[in-house]
């Protein structure tokens, strides 16, 4: 190894791994403050948070490195700008590109790592937070009695505590609540002087002992004869022991496994197959509801490829059952239209004229050889072939029933066709979601690698070390990229961008200015030149003059 390279290591590494934990510390505490109304107050144990932040560090990873890398870089070249040692390197023969060939590598093994975390690590990380979260979200609240509060944390009772000692465990004046069997009508109160309340040595119960009181009991009304009696209980004691389990303040760990279907808990083969899914889902959807439109229409056929498979949507039924019914109604109003067909004279044709296939119907033909044959018996005032539609041989009654029944049928169609729309939609939306984040694991970490070549010619170009300069910097190219991020996620969900054009958007912005910075930062030229400016600007005002 070199010796510049030795000294471009050793003048990274160390900035890099004190950004890349303050970055971490500054992220860990935001999402630390999105739970702490989750976490605060359910007595969880100190090794229970570390390992929830733990599994949120791991998550935070791929966000922390761009940045540690992005300020590191503006650092290194700035400082060596400052103390004219890069001017140093150039004089020498040196090139910027040159310089910055340790770093790179050092950004292609970020750029890996993150990867590597993106799809190995995070996958698994986000399934214990998530399970773990859900747990401390359904637990209760650590038990705290208070003097001069009724609590309620225990399933069914009420306990208040007039009076309590400094030490925490003697108490006075306490009243208690019990309403466990109040769905029998039963009601129990107790009340007592005094008493003490501890917890048992293992923790799975709590006892309160109480001196000098009374119980009240009311019981359910029993009927007895004509007259109703209401029994009521009075019983005094100068010693009882009320024993409450503490398991429901316990910690439930919840399987897993009910967790592992969402998309930020799955890695890129994963979520590859979940795509792959959600496309056959979409497809099975769309053709289902062209086959329910093809049983109401004689022109439309029906499309074979998943009747033998089944419809896993719950907006609705399999396509083979939707057919079946649709064909089901379709035939139950035959008799119905044939009826109708009879008693409408030797001038109706029955309904059935309508083909499948597109081609005439016998019926059809029948007709025309029945008006055709017996003229004198037909009541049309014309030949059949000059009736613009087969709707004007049927009475007025029965064009009535057919009209109701096409609005029925249109109904139908409308309503399933807005019930799958919706399904789709959400279908849609759930395989967009699923596009972005696999393309996001390797954009993010793509943006290690173009971050390099921001900060380093930054940090050249304003010849400023420490961590004042380099962290302002910083700061607004890394906004820029969240900001670009949420927005292309967000257009992305509204089906304006396709999700893998989206996921990629930040880093298409983000490295034609890599790309000019080094370029002005090889040439060792000014990122604005004053001078240019202000010609332009005196050209500007002379046109406008004449």
């Amino acid at each position: 190894m070199k010796q510049l390279d030795r000294l471009m290591i050793t003048s990274f590494f160390p900035p890099f791994l004190v950004t890349f934990m303050i970055a971490m510390f500054v992220l860990v505490m935001q999402v630390l403050w999105l739970y702490i109304d989750d976490i605060a107050g359910k007595g969880l144990g100190f090794f229970l948070i570390i390992e929830l932040l733990a599994y949120k560090c791991v998550s935070l990873i791929p966000m922390a490195l761009p940045l540690a890398v992005l300020i590191s870089s503006v650092m290194v070249l700035g400082n060596l700008a400052e103390r004219y040692e890069l001017s140093s390197f150039k004089s020498a023969g040196v090139s910027l590109w040159r310089i910055m060939r340790p770093m790179m590598f050092f950004a292609a093994g970020a750029m890996a790592f993150s990867f590597f975390c993106s799809n190995n690590l995070i996958p698994v990380a986000n399934l214990k937070f998530g399970s773990r979260m859900y747990d401390i979200q359904r637990q209760k609240p650590a038990l705290r009695l208070d003097a001069g509060i009724f609590n309620d944390d225990f399933d069914g009772y009420a306990i208040h505590i007039g009076k309590k000692a400094p030490d925490g465990k003697h108490i006075e004046r306490v009243l208690i609540y019990d309403h466990t069997d109040a769905s029998k009508g039963n009601l129990s109160q107790i009340i007592a002087e005094s008493g003490e309340m501890y917890a048992t040595e293992d923790g799975a119960y709590f006892v309160m002992n109480l001196n000098k009181g009374h119980q009240y009991m009311e019981t359910e009304p029993s009927a007895s004869g004509s007259s109703r009696s209401f029994p009521f209980v009075r019983t005094n004691f100068s010693s009882w022991n009320k024993v409450f389990d503490l398991s429901e303040f316990q910690l439930n760990r919840t399987n897993e496994e009910l967790f592992k279907s969402n998309r930020s808990m799955l890695t890129s083969g994963q979520l590859q197959e979940a795509i792959d899914s959600l496309g056959i889902k979409i497809e099975r959807r769309q053709i289902s509801v062209s086959n329910q439109m093809a049983n109401f229409f004689y022109f439309m056929e029906v499309d074979s490829t998943y009747l033998g498979g089944s419809d896993e949507d719950e907006d609705g039924p399999p396509p083979q059952e939707q057919e079946t019914e649709a064909t089901q109604q379709e035939t139950d109003s035959q008799p119905e239209a044939s009826e109708s067909a009879d008693n409408a004279g030797p001038d109706a044709v029955p309904v059935s004229v309508v083909g499948r296939a597109g081609t005439p119907s016998p019926n059809i033909t029948a007709a025309r050889r029945k008006f055709e044959g017996n003229p004198l018996d037909q009541q049309i005032d014309k030949p059949l072939e000059e009736y613009e539609h087969f709707y004007e041989l049927f009475k007025k009654a029965d064009q009535r029933r057919l009209r109701n029944k096409a609005k029925s049928f249109v109904r139908s169609i409308h309503a399933h066709s807005e019930s799958a729309m919706r399904s789709l939609d959400r279908l849609m939306e759930s395989q967009v979601k699923h596009i972005y984040e696999l393309h996001t694991k390797y954009s993010m970490a793509v943006i290690c690698f173009i971050f390099l070549f921001i900060g380093a010619p930054m940090g050249a170009i304003v010849r400023k070390g420490g961590f004042g300069y380099p962290i302002l910097i910083s700061i607004i190219f890394f906004m820029l990229f969240i900001v670009l991020t949420i927005f292309c996620r967000k257009i992305a969900e509204t089906f304006v961008l396709p999700a893998a054009a989206a996921a990629w958007i930040p880093c298409s912005v983000l490295f034609p200015i890599g790309l000019f910075l080094t370029v002005k930062a090889m040439n060792d030229s000014k990122l604005i030149n004053p001078d240019r400016l202000l010609t332009f600007l005196n050209k500007i005002s002379k046109r406008r003059k004449q």
